[in-house]
């Protein structure tokens, strides 16, 4: 069974995702986590584990650039679990 999460995308990241979906020189990680952002946007849908660990490794990157941590951050924030378990890094 799964926890709910009632937290979605903000405006401010809905925008920021679109801009990187947009941007010819987006990364494909990038634009993975830009499409989860805007999916979750005024949705109740949630980060699945998948994109939730590709966030995680974003986030532990340091080469990664501040778009996309800011979009890992969102999408990790929503990522939906089941009962008893750590979320996967």
């Amino acid at each position: 069974m799964n926890t709910t999460n009632s937290k979605e995308t903000s405006d401010r990241i809905a925008h920021l995702a679109a801009v990187v979906l947009r941007r010819p020189g987006a990364l494909y990680q990038e634009k993975e986590l830009a499409g989860s952002a805007l999916a979750q946007h005024h949705t109740s849908k949630q980060t699945s584990t998948a994109i939730g660990s590709l966030a995680a490794k974003v986030l532990a990157d340091h080469h990664s650039c501040i778009e996309a941590k800011e979009l890992a951050g969102s999408v990790l924030s929503q990522v939906r679990h089941l009962h008893g378990q750590a979320p996967a890094h």
